[in-house]
């Protein structure tokens, strides 16, 4: 690949990182401004979280794929708040663009519309939940009338989608040993200089994926689950999620 065409590849990578960055600070900011709507983003996301691990409890039990199961429900599917990571790329994209190999600011711009689409999905959810007066109370019958009721089944299988291809970025990433050196040497500056966040997230993910060696059994495993769950809710099965 000659020059020109990594430094688009970067350029539209960059493009794409700040407009994802945009939508997702705004939808935050319009929830964390209003006390009750963070709380109930809060409970819809814990109940998410918990579903999530009881639909994936065989990799996150498992030796060879725990480490990246966690990572995946902590860090890019789960009820973590990514403010503070967000913000710190935000604030340095263009010192990342310059630092950072095209593989893993591809990964930086994945995960971060991954959250965008999310805060979206999940802000529409909310909205169906506490119209129905089961956002402190929901259960699965409740969760899987509210994702039908928003629909969204597009931006559903872009959701799953992003997932295999953020873990497909990961473990591109975790083959290369250029960046597990790299990553060592920023720990402290990247803690000095306020990008801790930012840091742990991609030094958390290169490691979860290296060790288990090749990611194909694992993202393929998390894609038909997710995938199934998906098409049983909207189809409304009984017992959705098993």
């Amino acid at each position: 690949m000659d020059h020109s065409t990594v430094s688009t590849k970067i350029q539209q990578s960059a493009e794409a990182l700040r407009r994802h960055l945009k939508s997702a600070k705004g939808l935050r900011q319009q929830t964390n401004n209003d006390a009750a709507a963070a709380r109930n983003r809060l409970h819809l996301r814990k109940w998410q979280a918990g579903r999530l691990a009881r639909t994936h409890a065989d990799l996150l039990a498992s030796p060879r794929f725990g480490q990246a199961a966690q990572f995946f429900l902590s860090d890019l599917y789960g009820p973590k708040d990514f403010s503070i990571r967000d913000e710190e790329v935000e604030r340095v994209l263009p010192l990342l663009i310059k630092m950072l190999p095209g593989s893993a600011l591809r990964t930086i711009v994945l995960a971060v519309e991954l959250d965008a689409l999310s805060e979206e999905l999940d802000s529409a959810m909310v909205a169906v939940l506490c119209r129905a007066g089961q956002i402190e109370c929901i259960d699965e019958d409740a969760y899987a009338a509210a994702y039908r009721s928003v629909g969204c089944q597009a931006e559903r299988q872009r959701q799953i989608h992003l997932i295999q291809e953020t873990g497909e970025a990961l473990d591109r990433v975790a083959r290369k040993p250029l960046l597990n050196g790299m990553l060592k040497l920023m720990r402290r500056p990247a803690q000095l200089a306020g990008l801790g966040e930012l840091h742990e997230f991609l030094d958390r993910g290169f490691h979860a994926f290296r060790c288990m060696g090749s990611a194909s059994d694992f993202l393929d495993a998390i894609n038909r689950k997710e995938q199934q769950v998906s098409d049983n809710l909207f189809a409304g099965t009984a017992n959705p999620f098993r």
